[in-house]
């Protein structure tokens, strides 16, 4: 059974390496130290968003054979509007990426460094991190081959390798199952809990993963007859990266000390009480998600960038290269000096905040057109799951707004 469905995955599983990055290795890490199992519901339900909204993405994606930004592009028809949309998606998606790529290699080398420590060039009171150069070079050369199948299946490798990382280090800690089961199907709400729901299911349902899955699936399924296959891609690769995040947080909740910032400080932690081994699993599963969310966040820019300025050509053409070589650099630059550019970050965040409820609705309405979509609309059924969505985007993007100009 599992052998068969390696065979048979598709783009859902980049999509679950792309929101399975350092950020959600690191929030998870913090809602099961601080909060147990209490939080578990907060991901269930941010899974099931997930998959509604990346399930409509690629219906699209095969339907039109076209990217989300194509499609918004030609859709749209008033231009004030059009060029406003445009340059939201650039700003949130393009810019975004390159302020969070530094923070994607940076998880990577977390991982690195757990199991090797550091690796620097002292240059005075200058600092290189070797580590985030052979993270980029890896990211650089999957990257640069262009093929979709050869990056599937690295993408597909790496992911596998975090999910059996993660997850074994969590049947380690021998976690109550009822316990479990209270925490994903009974919500609750622990005092001082709310920004970490919201930050739970704002990290997992990610505007940039809609424009990456609709790109992907027309490189992997040409037929309208796939969209059932692309359907079952999606739920098996979002539920699994479901598990993956559920199992850092039940991972998380077995150390008894508050001490703990990050998935690094987790792997720490683990060691004296379940074995060093513990710890070697932690970082594993932390450098597959950093290096994944590496490779997926500048390919998700290049298609974007692609399909809001009109590129022609495919993975190997020199604008598409162009859009993921600078956003990989700007990453291995401000990572491996140290940087972290907070004007950019910011701004980054609050483009992101106003992009998630306006795609999500935007998705909405083209999924309902049947001059794009024809008889593959969306059911009344769906169209209802997909408002109540998008009140919670709205929700989560004022949030996050918010968040920001209260740290200026």
């Amino acid at each position: 059974m599992i052998i068969k469905w390696i065979r048979n995955v598709g783009p859902g599983t980049l999509v679950a390496a792309a929101f399975i990055g350092p950020g959600t290795v690191t929030l998870c890490t913090l809602a099961g130290v601080n909060f147990g199992f209490n939080l578990l519901w907060a991901m269930l339900l941010s899974i099931i968003a997930t998959i509604i909204l990346q399930e409509m993405a690629a219906r699209l994606g095969i339907i039109s054979q076209k990217g989300l930004s194509e499609v918004i592009r030609e859709e749209i028809r008033i231009p004030f509007l059009k060029q406003f949309i445009t340059i939201l998606i650039l700003s949130a998606i393009v810019i975004g990426n390159a302020s969070y790529e530094a923070g994607n290699i940076s998880g990577g080398i977390l991982g690195l460094e757990t199991v090797f420590g550091e690796f620097k060039f002292i240059f005075g009171n200058f600092s290189i991190n070797f580590m985030s150069i052979i993270i980029g070079l890896i990211a650089f050369v999957l990257l640069y081959i262009g093929n979709y199948k050869f990056l599937e299946k690295a993408l597909v490798t790496l992911v596998l390798l975090m999910s059996f990382s993660f997850l074994i280090t969590a049947v380690v800690t021998k976690p109550s199952i009822l316990q479990i089961l209270k925490g994903m199907f009974v919500p609750k709400f622990p005092e001082k809990s709310l920004l970490t729901i919201i930050g739970l299911i704002g990290t997992t349902v990610v505007p940039y993963n809609l424009f990456l899955h609709a790109s992907l699936v027309k490189e992997r399924w040409k037929k309208k007859e796939d969209v059932l296959l692309a359907k079952k891609d999606t739920i098996v690769s979002i539920v699994l990266g479901g598990l993956v995040s559920m199992a850092i947080i039940v991972s998380a909740a077995s150390i008894p000390s508050k001490d703990i910032l990050n998935v690094a400080d987790l792997a720490e932690g683990l060691a004296p009480l379940y074995g060093e081994f513990a710890k070697y699993f932690l970082a594993l599963g932390l450098f597959a998600a950093g290096i994944t969310s590496a490779i997926t966040a500048p390919l998700a820019a290049a298609y974007v960038a692609k399909g809001c300025l009109g590129f022609k050509g495919n993975m190997q053409s020199k604008s598409f290269r162009a859009v993921w070589m600078v956003i990989l650099f700007l990453g291995v630059l401000f990572s491996s000096i140290g940087i972290k550019p907070i004007e950019i970050i910011k701004f980054a965040q609050v483009a992101n905040g106003m992009l998630l409820p306006l795609i999500a609705g935007i998705l909405l309405w083209i999924m309902n057109k049947k001059n794009v979509l024809g008889s593959f609309v969306n059911t009344k059924k769906q169209n209802v799951l997909g408002f109540i969505i998008i009140a919670i985007t709205v929700f989560l993007g004022a949030k996050g707004i918010l968040k920001v100009f209260n740290l200026l």
